[in-house]
């Protein structure tokens, strides 16, 4: 099976059949306790979910179009490589971005478009989006903090992108999968995806069978002491 096909059925099974809490127990079974990004970034619209591999973006601070030292050619594009990062999404990633104040909208509607063509499967920022009304009627999962129209070409500038970053707690690197909803959002490691996936599946059947004898009058305790969760 080819790694894009590959891609398809499982964030497929992740967006379908899964959530962030049931996705962050088996995290937690398996050792990795700290993968949860901090809780402000939410999706733009309650309903939204985003799966994809991360193509993490680092964004740093500037305080003037172009820097006149001319001692770092990044600092003399109006975006630094931000069009480039942009432009380099393949089909199904995340422009993922962080970095800076984040006093200034890193995500946008043209931005959106662009990533549209490209088959990307949404965007995280670590920041604030613009164009929010617009963003809405895209149907392209976009996570953040908030919004906020503050333009970034005089405030910050993309250093570099397919590199690691970290959000919060959470060290990111490029192809780690990136699984959010309402709740929150959870990376999961590269090449452990599919274990994850499989013990989220058989918790989530058991979490089934635990509502059902809840519904039917058995105790909490009894609950726990048989199924281990509750």
């Amino acid at each position: 099976m080819n790694q894009t096909k590959n891609n398809e059925q499982i964030f497929a099974l992740f967006r379908q059949e899964l959530s962030t809490a049931i996705v962050g127990e088996v995290l937690d079974q398996f050792g990795l306790g700290a993968q949860f990004l901090p809780n402000a970034i939410r999706p733009l619209e309650a309903r939204m979910t985003i799966v994809g591999r991360a193509m993490p973006v680092l964004f740093a601070d500037c305080f003037e179009t172009f820097s006149p030292s001319g001692l770092n050619p990044v600092f003399a594009k109006p975006f630094g490589l931000m069009l480039e990062a942009l432009d380099d999404l393949r089909p199904g990633e995340i422009f993922l971005a962080t970095g800076g104040r984040n006093h200034l909208a890193m995500w946008s509607e043209l931005m959106t478009l662009r990533a549209q063509r490209l088959h990307a499967a949404g965007a995280l920022v670590d920041g604030c989006v613009r164009d929010t009304a617009a963003l809405l009627r895209m149907n392209f999962p976009v996570f953040c903090r908030g919004s906020f129209a503050q333009d970034q070409r005089i405030r910050g500038k993309v250093v570099d992108f397919r590199a690691t970053v970290e959000i919060g707690t959470v060290r990111v690197r490029p192809g780690d999968l990136v699984f959010g909803d309402y709740e929150g959002v959870c990376l999961i490691p590269q090449g452990a995806e599919e274990e994850v996936a499989n013990a989220a599946l058989e918790r989530a059947r058991k979490r089934s069978d635990v509502r059902r004898e809840l519904e039917l009058g058995t105790s909490a305790v009894e609950i726990f002491a048989k199924h281990n969760m509750i």
